[in-house]
């Protein structure tokens, strides 16, 4: 098994595209691609899944302390040939100011060696000093190789090699041409979902192509690191007690924003996940709790308004109790409408709110939590949930004393200084939670499901049967 970490001199250089196209190459030789992904972010992941057919992980040192990442690698990369990691950023930047956070430091961290890509527009010679800088700055640090992107023409791409061949030992292992097909669409929040795109498939394929035709792969897994064999373990434990309980989890174009490991953690948990599709099913499953995650509803909304029977069955469930748990996109579904483009289209209307889309992010990076006495969720965290958001939306009208599961003392949140509205047996906000730093929030959610049914409450849908 071989490891690496993809970066970059600056954002935008094309890594992500670099990234894709090298899983989607070593997977077509028959290897065995994990991919990892920097930080909390959603949507590269989701590119990075469809390149290499295996479920894409974050590793994020801001949420994950240095022994929860190494654990998370080694779950990854479990049956992999392959290890490719693509970082965020460029390659030294952080929030720390020491870079302690930095790709680099994620690097060293997993002792896999840094394949640099360099946007070579507009360079020629001087590519060579920005090399020699970025192998001179943290010289514990190996730097395997350079990937030039967006190379002009074959001119433009000898004298690169030329310059970096003769100023430095670092080799070239290939270089892409500059061409607009290998360009994945972007908006508000970065590149299009996968799974919203409709050119996905053609997309990667042709990314792959170029990729394998102008990146030399041999040498590429010759300077990957080996990785040490990953040590025996055994399964988790099963839950405890009782039948699974049926999750409903909405997973189609408008809601994909799903960390894979928390879905593990449902499970493992004791829940059995339903998935469903709000923009298709006219009906509900039959479940006993849902989970709604983030996504872009706003860019579906008018699908989402026109599946009413769905809408209607979702509220009646929730009024009538049914635990639930909705982030971002999840909350702004629920809501009673959102308002897009002077367009106001009604949605669940199970929360006494509305949405309103903004031309500017509201919220955008990591936030702080501390739980106040209204989360209904057991096991109360003590101490600061690290979480983050990135939404360009608002609630407007909302109902006067609402109950809140969070402070905020770092992001935005709901209005700056709350998060997590609590109504009914929901908990709705714009944190985007996850598994990591001692914080299990999905087993929390299940035994909060369980308690909720040992207490009376409803299952949605048709009767569900015992798993």
């Amino acid at each position: 098994m071989r490891g690496l970490l993809l970066a970059a001199a600056h954002k935008s250089s094309g890594k992500t595209t670099v990234s894709i196209g090298l899983a989607a190459a070593l997977r077509a030789r028959g290897l065995q691609v994990q991919t990892f992904k920097k930080g909390p972010d959603f949507i590269d992941p989701a590119w990075l899944t469809a390149a290499a057919g295996r479920a894409c992980r974050n590793l994020d040192p801001y949420l994950s302390p240095p022994e929860e990442i190494s654990a998370q690698f080694d779950a990854g990369r479990a049956g992999a040939d392959v290890a490719l990691v693509e970082g965020n950023m460029a390659l030294f930047d952080g929030m720390a100011a020491d870079g302690a956070d930095s790709n680099a430091a994620l690097a060293r961290q997993l002792a896999v060696p840094v394949v640099l890509v360099l946007d070579a527009r507009g360079m020629t010679r001087s590519v060579a000093p920005l090399v020699l800088g970025y192998r001179a700055f943290d010289r514990d640090l190996r730097i395997a190789g350079v990937i030039l992107n967006r190379v002009k023409g074959e001119r433009h791409e000898r004298r690169l090699r030329e310059a970096i061949d003769r100023y430095t030992d670092v080799p070239v292992l290939g270089a892409l041409r500059e061409d607009p097909a290998l360009t994945i669409e972007e908006r508000h929040l970065g590149l299009v979902p996968a799974a919203e795109s409709t050119t996905a498939t053609p997309r990667i394929e042709a990314i792959r192509s170029a990729v394998a035709a102008q990146v030399d792969l041999d040498r590429l897994l010759q300077q990957c690191a080996p990785l040490p064999a990953l040590p025996a373990t055994g399964r988790p434990a099963a839950a405890a007690g009782g039948r699974r309980l049926r999750i409903g989890i909405a997973r189609d174009r408008a809601f994909c924003f799903y960390y894979p490991e928390d879905l593990q953690a449902l499970q493992e948990a004791g829940a059995a996940l339903v998935p469903f599709d709000t923009l298709q099913d006219r009906q509900l499953p039959p479940i006993d709790a849902l989970v709604i995650g983030g996504g872009f509803p706003e860019m579906l909304a008018a699908a989402l308004a026109a599946n009413a029977p769905l809408r209607e069955q979702l509220r009646d469930a929730i009024d009538g109790g049914l635990p639930t748990y909705a982030e971002c996109g999840g909350l702004m579904y629920l809501a009673r409408s959102i308002s897009v483009g002077g367009e106001r289209l009604p949605m669940v209307g199970a929360l006494p709110a509305d949405v309103v889309m903004q031309p500017r992010p509201v919220g955008r990076g990591y936030v702080h939590l501390q739980e106040t006495e209204d989360s209904p969720w057991p096991g109360r965290f003590e101490g600061t949930i690290r979480a983050h958001e990135f939404h360009h939306s608002r609630l407007v009208d909302i109902a006067p004393g609402l109950r809140y599961a969070y402070r905020v003392s770092r992001g935005h949140g709901i209005d700056g200084a709350r998060d997590g509205i609590v109504h009914r047996n929901v908990l709705a906000s714009y944190a985007h939670l996850r598994c990591a730093g001692g914080h299990n929030w999905a087993a929390r959610f299940v035994e909060f499901a369980r308690r909720v049914h040992a207490a009376g409450g409803i299952a949605a849908g048709a009767e569900p049967q015992p798993a």
